[in-house]
Formats: C-alpha cells, structure tokens, sequence
C-alpha cells in the first residue's frame, strides 16, 4: 500500500529540547528549554511531524537500562501530549562512539536514524528538518537530505568543519529556528502554488 509522504522536524533530545544534564534517564531531572512547547506548536501547526533523534550511548555503557531509557521516552510522549503535541516518534543509537565499539550507521553524524524514521514514518526528508545543538546533529540532517538549524547555546565546542556540517540556519533560541522554520514553509509554500 502506497502512503503519501509527510514532512518532519528531526529534534536532538539533550541540549535542545531539555537542559543537557549528562546520561539523565530521571524525569525528575528533565528541564525543557524556553518556548520549547510554543515552538513545537507551531511546526506541528505547519504540518511537520515532530521525531527525536538521540544518542544514547550510556544504554551500552551500563549507566541505565533498557527500561529506564523506555520509561524516558514514555514521559517525553505524555509530556508532549500534555502541552497538545504528538510526537510521532523517539528513536535513539543505543551504541557507544565508533572508536570505543562497532561501527554503527545510526550514532550521529551518521544519518542512520533519520533514515530509519523517514522509512517507517514515511518521511519525505527533502521537505524536513533536523534541530540540534552539535555540529553533529548538523551533519546527521544534512547526509539525510534534510535542511538543519544550529542551537549555538554553547554546547558545540570542537567546531569541526566539513562538507556536511554546515548549519542552513545558526541561532540561538529554539522559538527563533521554528520561527525561521516556519518563514520557509510558508516562501516554498508561495513558491509551488505559483501559476
């Protein structure tokens, strides 16, 4: 069966959806960023679906369990519910970095999970975003063939250049990249409905 492709924003978990507080599975501890809710409002009033990409390596490191981690992704699903948002869906690399394990296709900047997300959520990545606050995160959206938007909020600190890890859009505030988000969708919008 067919099914029509969708647009998507691709959201890093740590450091751009909620405070990074390193290897945090207690949603005790779980702080959302600013405006975070007001701006997912308006992508998914856009018409994007709202998947989050994470790496999660203290999965393999031992730091937390499987059903930790669950229990997490359950309370980010009801917290995002709460504030009238759905999030359609929570993928994340359970493995270490490559240097430390085998090699995985879906740690970013590997693109692995959004490729992933865009097949079972039937993603159309030419039309989506990535929103992240690493370099990587940039580099994850931009092999995936999505459009990407930097968090500069401090957290990137090597800044490792490369052919993917141009940002389309740097800034420092999320209301602002779905702002920006939005103002695009609405120019491409103009731009295909032109005679």
């Amino acid at each position: 069966m067919l099914h029509e492709l969708v647009k998507a924003v691709f959201l890093d978990k740590d450091g751009t959806l909620i405070r990074d507080e390193p290897y945090n599975v207690d949603p005790a501890k779980v702080v959302f960023e600013d405006d975070v809710f007001e701006g997912l409002r308006t992508l998914q009033g856009d018409g994007y679906r709202l998947v989050i990409i994470s790496n999660q390596p203290g999965l393999a490191m031992g730091l937390f369990s499987q059903t930790e981690l669950d229990a997490l992704v359950h309370y980010f699903e009801d917290r995002f519910a709460e504030n009238g948002i759905m999030l359609a869906g929570f993928y994340y690399c359970p493995h270490l970095p490559a240097a430390q394990d085998i090699a995985c296709e879906c740690r970013k900047p590997e693109p692995g999970m959004l490729l992933r997300a865009a097949r079972e959520l039937h993603i159309d990545l030419s039309k989506s975003w990535m929103i992240g606050d690493i370099l990587n995160d940039v580099e994850a959206g931009n092999r995936a063939g999505c459009r990407t938007v930097l968090i500069d909020n401090g957290n990137e600190t090597e800044w490792e250049t490369g052919p993917y890890r141009e940002p389309h859009y740097t800034t420092r505030y999320f209301l602002d990249a779905t702002d920006y988000i939005t103002a695009q969708t609405i120019s491409s919008d103009d731009t295909t409905q032109l005679p």
